[in-house]
């Protein structure tokens, strides 16, 4: 049996492991989480972010971090704390609940759940997961034009050798 996972502080950034991605939420308190869901989100169902992307929209809900992790692991990390002041507890919680029940536009690239929980718990909107896929994705880009390069110069090559 594991551990039991020790309560967050009111505050705390929520990281949830779902395949292929991670979920944030933020911690306001008394086993509740407010997050980015899809409209039609069934708490913990996983495939939050995924269709919030297709729709462009999300709702901002306060739920029990136990039903919005599901079976899936999550932990506390407030990695940004070493870069900017969090703002105090009372006001991330009331920042929180004043948007529980919106419905907000929501991009992967701009506006995610990661770019939500900081705005929240640092005043500054940024997702390290969106900068951490296109670098990934530049440097697969470096490598897929150099092996085309590589490719059509090995080509050229047979070709004059004929």
């Amino acid at each position: 049996m594991r551990a039991p996972i020790p309560e967050p502080e009111i505050g705390d950034l929520i990281e949830i492991f779902r395949p292929f991605y991670r979920h944030w939420a933020i911690y306001v308190g008394d086993g509740y989480v407010v997050h980015l869901a899809p409209p039609s989100e069934v708490a913990g169902a996983g495939a939050a972010s995924v269709m919030s992307a297709l729709t462009n929209r999300a709702v901002v809900k306060k739920e029990l971090l136990y039903d919005v992790a599901g079976r899936d692991k999550y932990q506390v990390n407030n990695k940004h704390d070493n870069k900017y002041t969090p703002l105090p507890p009372s006001k991330i919680v009331k920042r929180a609940e004043e948007l529980v029940g919106q419905e907000v536009l929501y991009k992967l690239t701009s506006e995610n759940c990661e770019h939500f929980v900081n705005e929240l718990r640092y005043g500054v909107a940024r997702s390290d997961q969106v900068r951490d896929f296109v670098l990934a994705a530049g440097v697969a880009g470096v490598g897929l034009a150099a092996m085309g390069l590589v490719g059509v110069m090995f080509s050229r090559n047979k070709q004059q050798k004929h």
